[in-house]
């Protein structure tokens, strides 16, 4: 029996398991816990009728978990369990906010997601899907649907991690070609697989198939749209077992008919499930899977008990390494460095697209500036979330307050900390907080101290994130949306131009900045916070003004 932790009052530990699930999941909370409820297809008032009852609740990454499951627990619920890799169903900031930990299940369907992926890749080389159907409406016709050789054809895997490098290995099995794309792929197992790790540009350019293994961030969000698809190989097939929102799906049914993409195959889809009027759906080169990627029984099995060892280990009073939620510290602590924490994943996410190709992060210096002791400013989850920042935008991987020293180690990164002692009253935690990073090229020169580190630092002021220094410069840009920074050299009539660029690309400029570099020159930053991503037509004449000297693009 599941020893008690402090919160219980001697009441006994009672589980709602409201998916289907595992039996090997099920037998083990019940040797750990009172009483499991077993009730699965609850509406949303049940689920909260019942939830309200117990000291945990397992979903899959299907069932929303809003704010009202958690006001009507009253702090009973302790952990939530997601059978499963994503966690946009939960309400975390409800959950913070009633002392409820979140934790999910990442690992246990590697292989089944795997498998599903090469399965897809086959079935699109081999035009098995279109073949069926065609015999079983009757015909017989080996002669339009002769397909590919896997053997031989390039693979690109866009995203090395756990689920990438599994489908690299069955490819090679195959015979195929593997390159990868990952900034923060290990070498070594690259190298033990037999995997080329290339930049973005090359993958999609030289491959003959491309497989998403991405995690989806504003960076990657619709990472394959116009622009992109321009830049394949024609004839390239498409495949995403990944995450929905990697993909433009209009620019792609827009590189099918023009033949660009030849064939895609998606277990993962904007609107689950798709319109019967979709385009997409009803392309005849299109395969298009429910989210099968970890449905096999054994998957199914293996996350139950994954996601049943996290909750009984939470119950007990221990931290699960899958937790992704903010760490049970005072309400009253974590309040007060909330926004400094923001600005900490905000720097991190800003610093690593200032990054000149892969293989450029490894030493990350972190200062704090700050007026308290030493000992009243813990700043292990400061620290997470500039590893959080830095790595989530352009891997697979979800970075949290108890994996993330680990998770920086396993990619090579190397942080160091430094605490930069003020003198005055220490009423707010941090002054600012400045991140370099040492050995690496930027897309942005000006990014770049006197010393040759990429340097940024920030400030939050009335509770909102600033760039308030980017390499030597003094800036003051808020952090936030999508941002165009540019340094120009001042002349009539400039910010217009770059205005009427924008607008004739019909991207909105909802607010724009200058700044004076230095005194006795006429170099100034503008920075440009924009409602719309431009496309690189669009940035290139935006580069091509002749007063414009740097350019970069950030979205946070």
């Amino acid at each position: 029996m599941a020893s008690r932790t402090a919160g219980d009052q001697g009441g006994k530990l009672t589980v709602l398991v409201a998916e289907e699930f595992g039996q090997a999941g099920l037998e083990l909370l019940r040797r750990h816990t009172d009483i499991v409820d077993y009730s699965i297809d609850l509406d949303p008032k049940e689920l909260g009728q019942r939830a309200a009852l117990c000291e945990a609740l397992i979903v899959s990454s299907e069932t929303k978990v809003g704010e009202e499951v958690f006001q009507l627990s009253r702090g009973r619920l302790k952990v939530v369990g997601i059978a499963g890799f994503g966690v946009d169903n939960v309400d975390l900031v409800a959950a913070n906010e009633s002392r409820c930990l979140v934790v999910n299940a990442p690992n246990a369907s590697t292989a089944a997601v795997a498998e599903h992926a090469i399965a897809l890749l086959t079935a699109m080389a081999r035009n098995i899907a279109r073949a069926t159907i065609s015999v079983k409406f009757g015909n017989w016709q080996r002669r339009k649907y002769i397909g590919k050789c896997l053997s031989g054809k390039t693979l690109a895997v866009m995203g090395f991690g756990e689920v990438g490098s599994e489908v690299a290995r069955r490819a090679k099995g195959l015979g195929m070609h593997v390159i990868a794309y990952d900034p923060y792929a290990s070498e070594y197992l690259a190298l033990a697989i037999g995997v080329e790790l290339v930049s973005f540009d090359k993958a999609i350019a030289i491959a003959d198939f491309i497989s998403l293994h991405m995690h989806l961030t504003p960076a990657t969000r619709k990472m394959l749209n116009d622009e992109t698809f321009a830049k394949m190989k024609r004839g390239v097939q498409i495949l995403n077992v990944a995450h929905e929102g990697l993909i433009d799906e209009d620019s792609l049914v827009r590189a099918l008919d023009a033949g660009v993409v030849s064939q895609a195959a998606l277990d993962v889809i904007l609107e689950e499930p798709l319109a019967r009027s979709s385009k997409l759906i009803h392309h005849e080169n299109v395969i298009v899977t429910p989210n099968l990627g970890a449905s096999t029984f054994e998957a199914q099995e293996e996350v139950g008990i994954e996601i049943a060892e996290a909750v009984i280990k939470a119950l007990k009073g221990n931290l699960p390494a899958t937790v992704v939620n903010e760490p049970l510290v005072a309400l009253e602590v974590l309040a007060e460095l909330k926004p400094f924490l923001d600005l900490a994943n905000k720097l991190g996410r800003f610093i690593v697209k200032l990054i000149a190709g892969r293989g450029g992060l490894k030493t990350v210096k972190v200062t704090y500036a700050s007026a308290r002791e030493p000992d009243q400013l813990d700043t292990k989850l400061l620290r997470t979330r500039i590893i959080k920042g830095l790595i989530e935008p352009i891997s697979c991987v979800i970075v949290n307050w108890v994996n993330g020293d680990s998770v920086a180690k396993q990619r090579g990164l190397r942080i160091t900390e430094e605490r930069m002692a003020l003198h005055g009253s220490p009423e707010y935690p941090l002054e600012y907080i400045q991140v370099q990073i040492a050995n690496a090229e930027s897309t942005f020169a000006s990014a770049l101290a006197k010393s040759g580190e990429i340097e940024v630092e920030g400030r939050v002021r009335d509770g909102v994130s600033y760039l308030t220094k980017i390499g030597s410069l003094e800036v003051n840009v808020q952090l936030e949306g999508s941002i165009l920074l540019c340094i120009v050299v001042d002349q009539p009539g400039l910010i217009g131009k770059i205005g009427s660029i924008l607008g004739e690309a019909n991207v909105n400029i909802s607010s724009m900045k200058a700044d004076k570099m230095a005194l006795r020159t006429r170099s100034m930053m503008i920075s440009i916070t924009v409602d719309q991503q431009p496309n690189e037509e669009t940035l290139k004449k935006v580069r091509d003004v002749p007063a414009v000297q740097e350019l970069v693009f950030l979205m946070l």
